[in-house]
């Protein structure tokens, strides 16, 4: 068996929790008490949600990466969607990361995409700190919360190792975090920053394997071009270093990169070097995609390509035919249409697109009509002027039988409507 190193001067962690639960507000106060602002500076609230659709609905949409520095330790964190919808955004998130935070919200508990998310978290085999939020609430019930979140690991078949959490209790609003519910209300995060550098693993890497890296997420910048993000797995990377980019085909395509980067802070900082485990930016790359492996000419070795759930319902986008075609966006034609959904597609792994046969109308599949929903506005907002079909559920065909996605669902009531719940469900359990 093969001896792994760590990289002690890193850590990796994503935070997880359901939609409102108050993970930007966290990371907000992070940034804060990490020195990464100057003491003068001015800081916009939810600093991390910088899409207008995002500061306008108050969610996560895509899964963003930053960096905070507690002492001598740089701690890349990723802050990740909550809504299920994207979970193409926190599968890919996940792979660049050895721990959690999960936050819950010292009220309403674990919601369902509390569920969806720490599942895909517990399968990945992660570290996790769980921190109960918003503890000032006046309804708060924090002892019950984490009850239902021991209750939850064990329905989602946690080991008892993952069971055994740290458990850690916030008010994300002020910036301060205790161990204890019986403690003095703490007075900042230092207690968090200390609980993730000791419970959190830092970065392993194999020092015979040459370097490698997976690529996770595509950005773009208006002055080096696209940017290919990943976690390199192994080895070093430089500026100058001769690569290859291994496509989805195995093959291994040469590339040269026109800048090297690393996170700092909200933005990028140049790096000559970058070791394995730390999270990189490689500037000025053309032909590569979410899942490709970049590596070295003289040693390429692909890892294994990022898998996400497959897509659960379908629309149909094409172009306004009505009489008012071209009232209400300037971007009309067919082929524009379709260029921008294909973009899409190369930093969301959760849609695929597909042409039809009339070439006027293309079907785009994703994770739910959310996510639908937000691709529509934000091409709106861009200038497009389309037209859609209703949602279809996407069926597959299995040994002659037709398959259908589905979803489990909860609902928290009081006990005086169960009844009329009940009545609105199909009486045989064939039909549910």
């Amino acid at each position: 068996m093969k001896k792994l190193s760590y990289n002690t001067k890193l850590r990796n962690i994503a935070i997880i929790a359901h939609v409102d639960h108050g993970k930007t507000t966290l990371v907000d106060h992070m940034f804060r008490q990490s020195g990464m602002f100057r003491e003068n500076q001015e800081v916009a609230e939810r600093v991390m949600d910088n899409m207008d659709l995002e500061r306008e609905r108050g969610i996560t949409i895509a899964a963003k990466n930053c960096s905070v520095k507690w002492g001598d330790i740089k701690i890349n964190i990723l802050d990740t969607p909550g809504h299920a919808d994207f979970g193409g955004e926190v599968e890919r998130a996940l792979m660049m990361v050895n721990g959690v935070i999960l936050l819950v919200d010292a009220s309403e508990g674990p919601l369902p995409q509390t569920r969806f998310v720490l599942k895909k978290a517990l399968e990945a085999n992660l570290k996790i700190i769980v921190v109960v939020n918003k503890i000032d609430r006046k309804d708060a019930r924090a002892q019950e919360v984490l009850n239902e979140v021991y209750d939850l690991f064990i329905d989602l078949d946690a080991t008892e190792e993952q069971i055994e959490f740290p458990v850690l209790y916030a008010v994300g609003r002020d910036g301060s975090a205790q161990k204890t519910l019986e403690e003095e209300r703490g007075k900042n995060l230092g207690v968090l920053f200390e609980t993730i550098v000791e419970e959190i693993p830092p970065p392993s890497y194999d020092p015979e394997e040459p370097f490698q890296l997976l690529v996770a997420d595509l950005d773009y910048s208006d002055y080096v071009g696209r940017l290919a993000i990943g976690k390199i797995s192994n080895g070093s990377i430089s500026e100058k270093d001769e690569l290859v980019c291994i496509n989805e085909e195995g093959k291994a395509l040469p590339l040269k990169i026109s800048k090297l980067q690393v996170y700092e802070g909200l933005s990028f900082a140049d790096a000559e070097t970058v070791m394995a485990g730390d999270i990189a930016i490689l500037a000025g790359i053309e032909d590569v995609h979410i899942g490709d492996t970049i590596c070295n000419k003289v040693n390429p070795k692909a890892l294994k390509r990022i898998a996400v759930d497959e897509p659960t319902i379908s629309m149909l986008f094409f172009i306004n035919t009505s009489p008012l075609a071209g009232k209400e966006g300037k971007i009309v034609q067919s082929n524009k249409i379709r260029e921008r959904l294909h973009k899409e597609t190369l930093s969301n792994v959760a849609l695929k697109v597909e042409d039809s046969a009339d070439l006027e109308s293309f079907v785009v599949k994703g994770r739910g009509e959310f996510q639908m929903v937000i691709l529509i506005e934000t091409m709106r907002r861009e200038g497009y002027e389309i037209s859609v079909g209703r949602p279809q559920v996407i069926y597959k065909k299995k040994d002659g039988k037709t398959l259908e996605p589905i979803e489990h669902l909860f609902i928290d009531c009081d006990e005086s409507f169960v009844g009329i719940i009940s009545e609105n469900f199909p009486k045989e359990k064939e039909e549910w």
